[in-house]
Formats: structure tokens, C-alpha cells, sequence
């Protein structure tokens, strides 16, 4: 329904902006704070609270007149305006009347970390939401919708919309006197105060990993503890404490901090070498500086090199692998933008089909695999965030399914394999194959354009996923990895694309030939010296990102900085091609 299809004295007819909708991003609901009026929330979380009362339990449903959990981030328009975004925030307290408006009884958490809320929440059998930007700039904000079994996975987001767009059409509708909403989007009962805090899901997330880990898993590990603006950021200090560590906090902040822990760029590193250097001073030598991102789903790790006092970053597929392997994990779930050092190591006999980017992708993987009668089911991404599927029994003691990103298990894991091997993090992640990743990111650029370059650079026929090259002929598989047969036509069409893709990743800049293109989730170019660069659009910002990836570290940096690089970087140059 267009603005002029509604009665004058309507809602929409009198809105002073142009709404700008919310969409669905990799994982939850993201967007410019500017656009994240009261009415927009309100509008989206009541259709999912619609959608999932109208599932059967075992779906995750949810029945009208139960609890329903919420809880929050540090981000000062989680629950609070902001002057320098027109205004706009206190999302929690929107979410909290849309919840109630919608038959459920709001139940506040307060402000947790992402997975401390669902493991209550699951617990419980009770759905939840989770008002979080996670690692998105400042200037943004979002939410994440659980259904009473998990996440929302991709299969719910097209019932979803269409309930979307059903309850926005009732709610423009409703006169201007009716609604609840002002011309400006602003609830006409303003929000102030959030119901009581408790501190249920906080206690539970805690006791999970204290009941888990013996109390002396981390005893005489010396752990600085970097707080920013991570929500998470006293629950990890008391974790790590009830554990055995000796914890030093550093670097807390009060105000927001994004930190995205699959670009940790040097001036970051910068810090927290600083911050280290401060520490050792005043303490003395520390084994490893931990953290999270902002809604602490993601882990953020770094070893000392003992020789030289350094930082050192560990990427999130590492942690991933040793989290995996200490656990036991007989089956594994990783989206194809993870480090392939997996696939040179012994786990690699346990990876089911690698997936898309995003969590309810890699989720949707583990159903798979529990489906097909497989135990201890766990998931990591690039970014650190480990999910399990199924229940994890290590040293005769049980770790309930967590299927959603956590921070914390994986970097608990870490260090107590660390601690009883009694090396460092730095000899500990030496062992694994000499695989070397880096992420960097061009900032405010508009998804729609670098979907575009994946298109410009991708196959017409989709049911191709993946293609190898060799000499002058082409394999094609499926997303099964199976062997696809394709038309002369296709094969024309790739081979072009090599030869454009190779024009701007040129052996001047190091590149040796494309062996192989996957299309999985972007355009993942294969070289035959083993390089790997894959360029995607971000699903939660205006973003385009490239993961490489390369026998040495410093050559998968160089590939990030030559991709990235401005004004006339890999990227850039794609960018211009495509334009044209």
C-alpha cells in the first residue's frame, strides 16, 4: 500500500519522515539508528511475536499469555535516545511494550551477553529477544528475535516479511488519534523506565560453565581481561575467576567501542600492546588478553610471543579448531569463509558440507547432521563464535546444547588445553597447519553495489557452486559437492570470469593462477600458490569485506591490504569495472 492509498487522517498519511523498513541481516534485524523509529520496532517485533504464536511448540512456537525474555546491550541507544542520532534509541523499552502488546508478559534480563540470554531462554523453553548492533558501527543498532528452540533460521524470514507487511498495513491504517505512535515514529506513551531486572539468565549462563570446567581448569593462568564496551564484560571476569585465573581488567570504556573480531586491524592491536605493556609493569608477564564483541557472541584472544613481549591475535577459526578438538566433537559445521587450515588437519574427517555465512546457516548445517543420527554436533565461525548442537559429556561432566554463537566455551577451552599441556598459546596454535587468515573490510560501502560485483563475477546457471580449473578445461560441482554437467555456455561464460578476476589479481601484485572459483557465499577465488581471497557484501552493514588466506601470515595480510587499499585497491578497481 502506497502513503496515497491511505485515509487522510491515518497514521502513515501524517507521519513527518519517509519510514524506512527494516530488513533482515546476516543474523536479526539490523539498521541506521536514524531509521530504528519506535514504530518500526514495534511494527516487526509484533509480527515475528504473531509469527511464532502461530507455530507448534516443537517449532519453537510460543502461546499467547507466557513469559518472554528480553535483554540488551552497552550501546547507549539499546535503552537510552540519542541527541546525535536524531534522537532516536531506548529500543528495549520499544521491544518491552511490543512484546506486551503482542499478549506476552516482558521479562528483563537486563543487560547480558547474546548466548547468556538464549541458554535461559531455552532452558526455560521461553523465546527471547536480544536488542544488539553486535559489531556494527556505532551509528547502527538491531535486534535478534529466538524462537523457544533457537534462532530464526532462513526458512522463517519469508513468513515472517509477509506478517510484516500484514501488521503494517493495520497499524499506518489506525487513525492518527487511535495509534499509539506520533507523527515523528515516537511512542505516544514514551518509554521510560524498563520493567525489574533480574538476574536469571546472568546466574544460569555463569553456572554453566563453573558446573563444566573443573574449579582449577585455569589455575595459574594470568589473564588481562579487555572490557571496552562488550556486555560481557564482568560475567567473563567472574567465569574466568571461579575457574582459577588470576584476571587484571583493562581498557574498560564508556562509550561504545565496536569491535569486530574478524577485523582486528593495528591500531587495535596497537592498544591492546599498550595495554599489555601497562599491565606488565605494574603486574608482571601475563599468559593471554581476552575478550568479546559488543553483545559478547564472539571471542577476541591473544597469546604473548615470550621472546619478545608482543601480541599476538588468534583468528576465530583457530580458536575454533582447538575449541572443537578439545571438546571431542565428532561432527563439525563451518561456513566456507573459514581458515582451510581445518581442512589440513585431522578434524578435517569430521566437517559435514561447509555452508553460507551467518549463524543460522551454519545452525541449519547441525540440523543436518543431528538428523543424520551424528553426536556431539558443534559449529564455529571466522569470527570465534562456537555453537553446539547436541549435548557435549567431557571428563564425565555434561554441557547442555548451546546452538547459538558463544564466546566464552571457546575461549575457556583455549586456555585450559593450554594449561594442562602447560604450554603457551603460541606454541599451542603453532601446532596447527601453517594456514594464515586475515579479514579487512571497506567501511560504507552500499550493499547493493557489492552484490552487484558478486553477480558481475558469478555464473547465470546457480545451481553452480563451485568450478576447478585445469589446463584448459573446468570442473563444475553442486552445493553438494557433487559433479554438475553444465552447458558450453557455462563453461565460456567462467572461463571469461578467470580471465577478468585474474586482469585485477595479477602476478604483480604476487597472485599466480585461479585454480578455482566457489560461489558458496560470494566469489572465493582458489590460486595455484595456495592463496585464497574472498570478496562478500556484509548481511548487517553498507560493507564489502574480503577473508584471505595463505600459507604465511604476512602474505595473507598483504592480500587483505591490497584489496582493501585506497583509492585504487583490488576492490576499488572491482568496484569500478562493474559501475561501468
Amino acid at each position: 500500500m502506497s502513503n496515497h492509498s491511505y485515509p487522510q487522517e491515518s497514521l502513515r498519511t501524517n507521519l513527518k519522515y519517509t519510514p524506512q523498513e527494516l530488513q533482515f541481516g546476516t543474523s536479526g534485524r539490523r539498521g541506521l539508528v536514524t531509521h530504528l523509529t519506535h514504530l518500526e520496532v514495534f511494527i516487526n517485533v509484533v509480527a515475528e511475536l504473531e509469527f511464532l504464536q502461530s507455530l507448534p511448540k516443537e517449532q519453537g512456537g510460543i502461546l499467547r499469555g507466557e513469559e518472554f525474555f528480553y535483554a540488551y546491550d552497552l550501546r547507549p541507544s539499546s535503552n537510552s535516545y540519542v541527541i546525535e542520532q536524531d534522537n532516536r534509541g531506548k529500543l528495549a523499552q520499544a521491544i518491552e511494550q511490543a512484546i506486551r502488546y503482542a499478549g506476552m508478559i516482558p521479562v528483563n534480563q537486563g543487560q547480558i551477553p547474546t548466548p547468556a540470554l538464549m541458554y535461559y531462554a531455552l532452558l526455560q523453553g521461553k523465546a527471547s529477544i536480544m536488542v544488539t548492533g553486535s559489531h556494527i558501527p556505532f551509528d547502527r543498532n538491531g535486534y535478534k528475535t529466538n524462537t523457544s528452540r533457537g534462532e530464526l533460521l532462513k526458512q522463517h524470514e519469508n513468513p515472517i516479511n509477509a506478517k510484516v507487511k500484514q501488521v503494517r498495513a493495520a497499524f499506518y491504517a489506525q487513525p492518527l488519534e487511535e495509534s499509539l505512535f506520533t507523527t515523528d515514529g515516537f511512542l505516544k506513551n514514551d518509554p521510560d523506565n524498563l520493567s525489574t531486572e533480574y538476574q536469571h539468565a546472568q546466574q544460569a549462563y555463569i553456572q554453566r560453565y563453573v558446573d563444566f570446567f573443573s574449579s582449577d581448569a585455569l589455575t595459574g593462568l594470568r589473564v588481562l581481561a579487555y572490557q571496552h564496551s562488550a556486555v560481557g564484560r564482568d560475567i567473563i571476569v567472574d567465569i574466568f575467576r571461579a575457574l582459577g585465573a588470576m584476571v587484571l581488567p583493562v581498557g574498560r570504556s564508556e562509550t561504545f567501542v565496536p569491535i569486530d573480531t574478524e577485523n582486528i586491524h593495528a591500531a587495535q592491536l596497537a592498544t591492546l600492546q599498550a595495554l599489555y605493556d601497562e599491565a606488565i609493569v605494574k603486574h608482571g608477564t601475563f599468559d593471554a588478553i581476552i575478550s568479546t564483541d559488543g553483545d559478547s557472541d564472539r571471542p577476541l584472544l591473544l597469546g604473548i610471543d615470550p621472546e619478545t613481549n608482543t601480541v599476538r591475535f588468534f583468528s576465530g577459526d583457530l580458536v575454533g579448531m582447538v575449541t572443537a578438538e578439545f571438546l571431542g566433537a565428532k561432527a563439525i559445521v563451518v561456513p566456507i569463509s573459514s581458515n582451510d587450515s581445518i581442512d589440513h588437519s585431522p578434524l578435517k574427517h569430521l566437517l559435514e558440507p561447509k555452508t553460507r555465512i551467518g549463524s543460522p546457516y551454519v545452525i541449519a548445517g547441525m540440523e543436518i547432521a543431528l538428523a543424520q543420527g551424528k553426536q556431539a554436533v558443534c559449529g564455529f565461525e571466522a569470527n570465534g563464535g562456537f555453537l553446539t548442537a547436541s549435548d557435549i559429556v567431557y571428563n564425565g561432566k555434561q554441557l547442555t546444547a548451546l546452538p547459538t554463537r558463544d564466546a566464552v566455551l571457546p575461549l575457556l577451552a583455549v586456555l585450559a588445553t593450554a594449561q594442562r599441556e602447560n604450554i603457551t598459546l603460541t606454541h599451542l596454535f603453532a601446532r596447527l597447519p601453517k594456514r594464515y587468515s586475515c579479514a579487512a573490510l571497506l567501511k560504507q560501502f552500499p550493499k547493493a553495489l557489492g552484490l552487484a560485483i558478486v553477480k558481475r563475477f558469478s555464473p547465470a546457471n546457480a545451481a553452480i557452486c563451485d568450478v576447478v580449473f585445469s589446463n584448459d578445461s573446468c570442473t563444475f560441482f553442486d552445493n553438494n559437492n557433487l559433479a554438475l554437467s553444465v552447458s558450453a555456455e557455462d563453461v565460456t561464460t567462467l572461463c571469461a570470469i578467470r580471465t577478468t578476476l585474474q586482469s585485477f589479481f595479477t602476478q604483480a601484485l604476487g597472485f599466480t593462477d585461479i585454480a578455482g572459483i566457489n560461489y558458496i557465499d560470494g566469489v572465493r577465488l582458489y590460486f595455484s600458490n595456495n592463496d585464497i581471497a574472498h570478496l562478500r557484501p556484509s548481511g548487517n552493514a553498507d560493507e564489502l569485506r574480503i577473508y584471505a588466506v595463505a600459507n604465511t601470515a604476512i602474505r595473507a595480510d598483504t592480500i587483505a591490504a591490497l584489496a582493501t587499499q585506497e583509492p585504487n585497491g583490488i576492490l576499488r578497481c572491482l568496484e569500478k569495472t562493474t559501475q561501468q
